[in-house]
C-alpha cells in the first residue's frame, strides 16, 4: 500500500516527546496519516542515538531534557509557534503527563501520553509507600485535574495498546459475546449502560492477556535486559506495586493485599512487585500460561468504567489485570534483575524489526465468567506483518504507535472533550483507524479455568466452587 489516507489536519505546531522506539514507530504514522507542515514538527528528547532519522527528514531535534524545572519554558514557545492549535505527543518517561497535559489545556493545544508518568524519582523511592508509587495514586491525580477543569481543549490519556486499545477490544468483546450468547440488547451509549451488559452476561472479570513470542537471532547476554519495547518503562512499572481492579464477586484477598484508604475505590494493590507477581491466565496461541501481574492503568480505569453503584453502595464490578508474558528474553532478563536483588543491568537493548527472525505480540482480552465460560479478543500481529507495514517498529511497538495515530485522529474530530479516558472514547471509531495496523484480529472461546492442568501432586489452595476466583488466579 503506497497512498495512505489523510485522517485529519493540525493546523498548528506538532511537539513530540520521547524519541525511543514508540516515538520513533509513531513518526511515519503521523507522517502518512496527518496534514501538517513539516516545519513545525519537532522533536525533543536527552539521547541522540537515532536522529539520523529526523535529520534525514529535515525535521527539528532537541537533545534535551523535559525536567520539572524547565517544561514551562522550553514546550510553551514550542506548542504556540505561529497560528492553529497544536498538538503535544508525549511519548516519554520521567516527565509528568499531568503537568505538560494540564500546560497543554491552559495553551488551548491538544494532548496525548499512553501512560500517566511522574517526574523522576517516584517509582524507585524506597521512602515513599506502595500505595504512593501506585498507578492508582497516579491516576487519582489524573482525575483531580479533570475535576478542577472540566472541558476544554481534548487531551487524551493512556492510549497505547496497554492501556488504551485493549480498553476498545472489551467493548467490542462484550458486544460479540452478546451476540453469539444470543441475548436481545441495544448497544450500549452510556457507562452505565455497558456495565449493566457486562453484569447482564455474567461477567466475573477481564485479563488483559498476552504473549509476545518474537525472537532474535541471537541470544540474549549475560549482564543485558533485552525486551521489544522501553524498558525504563518496563521496569518502572515493574518495580511499582502489582494492582488490579477488584471486582464484587471475589471472596478472598491475599494476606498482602491492601484497599486505598480514598478515590474511587476500584482496585487493591498487593506489597510487592507487579514483575515478580505471576497469575494463570490464556492466549489462543499460547494456550495456558503464566503472565506477569504488572501494573497498567486500564487494570484500574477498566474495572472503575464498568462499576454500578447504588447511592454508596457498589453492586457490580469486574475484576481486571494484566497477565503479561513478555518475550523470553524479557523474561530471562527479569530473572535475572530479581536474581541479584533487584539490581538493574549494565546494558538495555530493545529488540529491532532487523534483528528480530519470527514471531507474534499476542494481545488482547480474556472476558470470563460468562455462560460460554471465556473469551479472548485481540490482536495476532507478527514481526513479518509489520516489516511491511511501517518502519523503525517492531510488533509490539506498531500495536502502541497504531493506537496513538488513532487516538490523536479522534481528539481532533472531538476536540472540546477536556480530559478523556480512552474508555469514554469512541471504541469503533478508534478500532477502525487502528484495524489496518493490528494484523489479525480475532474472537475465540475456551473452556480453560485457572483450575486447569493442575497435576495435584501437591496440596493445593483453591476455591473449587468458583474457578474465576483470583484466589485461583493468582501463583503463590
Amino acid at each position: 500500500m503506497t497512498t495512505w489516507p489523510v485522517h485529519a489536519r493540525i493546523d498548528g505546531p506538532i511537539v513530540m516527546i520521547g524519541f525511543g522506539s514508540i516515538g520513533k514507530g509513531t513518526l511515519p504514522l503521523i507522517e502518512r496519516h496527518f496534514a501538517f507542515d513539516k516545519s513545525r514538527l519537532v522533536v525533543i528528547d536527552p539521547d541522540d542515538k537515532d536522529r539520523h532519522i529526523l535529520d534525514e527528514r529535515g525535521i527539528r531535534f532537541i537533545h534535551q531534557a523535559v525536567t520539572r524545572e524547565r517544561y514551562r519554558h522550553l514546550l510553551t514557545p514550542l506548542l504556540t509557534d505561529g497560528p492553529g492549535r497544536g498538538f503535544c505527543v508525549n511519548l516519554s518517561v520521567d516527565t509528568s503527563s499531568v503537568d505538560i497535559m494540564e500546560l497543554c489545556r491552559e495553551l488551548d493545544v491538544f494532548y496525548i501520553d499512553t501512560v500517566i508518568e511522574p517526574w523522576p524519582g517516584l517509582y524507585f523511592d524506597a521512602k515513599a509507600s506502595p500505595a504512593a508509587r501506585s498507578n492508582y495514586a497516579l491516576r487519582e491525580a489524573l482525575l483531580a485535574a479533570r475535576r478542577r477543569r472540566p472541558g476544554g481543549t481534548t487531551a487524551v490519556s493512556c492510549c497505547g495498546a496497554n492501556p488504551g486499545m485493549v480498553s476498545w477490544f472489551v467493548k467490542q468483546g462484550l458486544l460479540n459475546i452478546a451476540r453469539d450468547i444470543g441475548i436481545e440488547f441495544d448497544e450500549p451509549t452510556s457507562r452505565e449502560n455497558w456495565g449493566l451488559l457486562a453484569m447482564r452476561l455474567g461477567v466475573k472479570g477481564i485479563h488483559i492477556a498476552e504473549r509476545d513470542t518474537q525472537r532474535a537471532r541471537l541470544p540474549k547476554p549475560q549482564g543485558t535486559f533485552v525486551n521489544t519495547w522501553s524498558i525504563e518503562g518496563f521496569l518502572s512499572e515493574g518495580v511499582q506495586p502489582a494492582e488490579l481492579g477488584w471486582g464484587t464477586h471475589e471472596t478472598w484477598m491475599p494476606k498482602n493485599g491492601r484497599h486505598h484508604p480514598h478515590g474511587c475505590q476500584a482496585a487493591i494493590y498487593l506489597l510487592e512487585p507487579g514483575a515478580n507477581t505471576r497469575v494463570r491466565s490464556w492466549t489462543p496461541t499460547a494456550q495456558a500460561q503464566y503472565g506477569f501481574l504488572v501494573t497498567h492503568n486500564e487494570s484500574i480505569s477498566i474495572a472503575d468504567y464498568f462499576t454500578l453503584r447504588d447511592g454508596d453502595e457498589v453492586v457490580y464490578r469486574p475484576t481486571c489485570h494484566y497477565a503479561y508474558h513478555p518475550c523470553n528474553d524479557a523474561v530471562l532478563s527479569l530473572h535475572e534483575l530479581f536474581g541479584n536483588g533487584g539490581v538493574r543491568q549494565q546494558n538495555f537493548h530493545i529488540l529491532d524489526e532487523h534483528e528480530i527472525i519470527d514471531g507474534i505480540d499476542e494481545l488482547g482480552v480474556l472476558i470470563y465468567g460468562h455462560a460460554k465460560n471465556a473469551y479472548w479478543f485481540g490482536s495476532q500481529l507478527s514481526i513479518d506483518e509489520t516489516r511491511d507495514l511501517a518502519p523503525y517498529q517492531n510488533a509490539t511497538g506498531l500495536q502502541v504507535s497504531s493506537a496513538v495515530m488513532a487516538g490523536m485522529v479522534w481528539a481532533i474530530e472531538n476536540p472540546q472533550e477536556g480530559i478523556v479516558e480512552v474508555d469514554d472514547m469512541d471504541y469503533r471509531r478508534c478500532l477502525a483507524l487502528q484495524r489496518p495496523y493490528l494484523g489479525p484480529v480475532i474472537g475465540v472461546y475456551t473452556d480453560w479455568t485457572p483450575l486447569a492442568h493442575r497435576p495435584g501432586l501437591f496440596p493445593d489452595e483453591i476455591d473449587v466452587t468458583d474457578p474465576w476466583q483470583f484466589k485461583n488466579v493468582l501463583v503463590r
